[in-house]
């Protein structure tokens, strides 16, 4: 990898910012970055080889850092998610169960073999996508708390269960693996709190920004380097350890400063660069070859749309029972682990992808109805706004 490719990539991934200016379209950076690297990866120009080791290594790093980013913006600490709880936990549960025998039955339809992963898949929620919807809105109400815990919860349980789901064959090493980087991610959780209790962490933060060293984001992403490097150790995705890391973060309150350095490093840079990769990767020439590929993608969204439809039997407005559908941070890293595993079929990673973006255009369709039913503000502790990427925010203010 060159320089010349390097400022190729970070010039043309400016697409994906532009796509999302268009507030009518609902659509998140990601989907230009990957546009981009599907024209000039593997599907298009070929100008962009995903092979290269050094390419490669950038898009783990890449990685780490969004689900980092977005496990820090999990509103761990917020009365308000709290509220909603319990009906979010409830309704995330029984979407959870549904999806496990939607998974398998689309899984022998197209004689598979990923009932599990395709379940994960069905079962999963993306606040990025659904929180444009109610852009202006108040986020105050009964409906839309329990809507967001009920995100909240999805994602976070997709995310440890996906590395078990993609290989069952190796489930059990994969779930000791996985508790390894969660009892790594607790101890970070109990470090960080115990130097915010101290005094500690505020101490170090002052010299930080009066002399301007950024010692809490070197401090941070040393952390999250060393998870990941247990994660590569054990045979886990770095995904896991950077949601991990980012929910240890969560848990004790990520200070405003260190909130805008990681977005201004992960959005301005790394989070791009991995899009951009995982599009190169991609080979939508293999889905055109193949047309079931592009009918499961099809389905896929279509059978996320239809289990988290049925959520409105719960009292669960219909519009916002299928807005929760939304997905496109889990696939993504479903196609990314199961691309690097050799575990899926030939274009099978991009059929995952296109069941994404049909998920995307049934919750833009929603928009209206979940406006709606977002209804006046009502009193009680707000909800801070998640992610508008799959798994990367919008600049603190």
């Amino acid at each position: 990898m060159s320089f010349a490719q390097l400022a190729l990539i970070c010039g043309v991934a400016v697409l994906g910012p532009i796509l999302a200016l268009q507030k009518w379209a609902h659509l998140p950076v990601v989907v230009g970055e990957l546009a981009v690297g599907l024209v000039l990866g593997a599907t298009g120009l070929q100008v962009l080889h995903a092979s290269d080791p050094t390419f490669t290594f950038l898009g783990e790093v890449g990685f780490a850092l969004v689900m980092f980013v977005a496990g820090a913006h999990v509103p761990l600490r917020s009365e308000g998610l709290r509220a909603g709880l319990r009906s979010g936990l409830l309704r995330a549960a029984a979407v959870g169960v549904l999806a496990v025998p939607a998974g398998l039955a689309l899984a022998a339809l197209f004689g598979t073999g990923h009932g599990m992963l395709y379940a994960v898949l069905l079962a999963s929620s993306s606040a990025s996508i659904v929180m444009p919807s109610l852009a202006g809105l108040p986020l105050t109400g009964p409906t839309i708390v329990s809507m967001l815990a009920q995100i909240a919860v999805a994602d976070a349980m997709c995310i440890v269960l996906l590395p078990l789901a993609v290989d069952p064959a190796k489930a059990p090493a994969r779930a000791l693996g996985a508790l390894l980087v969660l009892l790594a991610s607790l101890a970070v959780h109990l470090f960080l709190s115990w130097a915010e209790r101290t005094g500690r962490r505020r101490a170090v933060h002052e010299v930080s920004e009066e002399r301007g060293l950024a010692l809490e984001l070197r401090l941070s992403l040393t952390l999250l380097f060393a998870l990941a490097a247990i994660a590569q150790l054990v045979g886990v995705s770095v995904m896991l350890a950077g949601f991990g890391m980012g929910l240890a973060l969560a848990g004790v309150g990520e200070p405003r400063r260190l909130a805008k350095q990681l977005f201004a490093l992960t959005e301005g840079f790394f989070a791009p660069l991995f899009f951009v990769w995982l599009g190169a990767s991609l080979d939508l020439r293999t889905v055109a070859a193949h047309p079931s590929l592009a009918l499961l993608g099809v389905c896929l969204g279509a059978a996320a749309a239809a289990v988290h439809g049925l959520m409105a039997l719960t009292r669960q407005p219909l519009s916002v029972a299928i807005a929760t559908c939304a997905q496109l941070g889990v696939p993504v890293a479903a196609a990314t682990l199961g691309r690097a595993q050799g575990i899926l079929a030939p274009g099978e990673d991009a059929a995952l992808l296109v069941g994404a973006v049909v998920t995307i255009a049934i919750t833009a369709a929603m928009s209206a109805g979940v406006a709606r039913a977002a209804g006046p503000a009502t009193t009680g502790p707000a909800i801070p706004e998640p992610p508008t990427t799959p798994t990367t925010p919008a600049a603190p203010a």
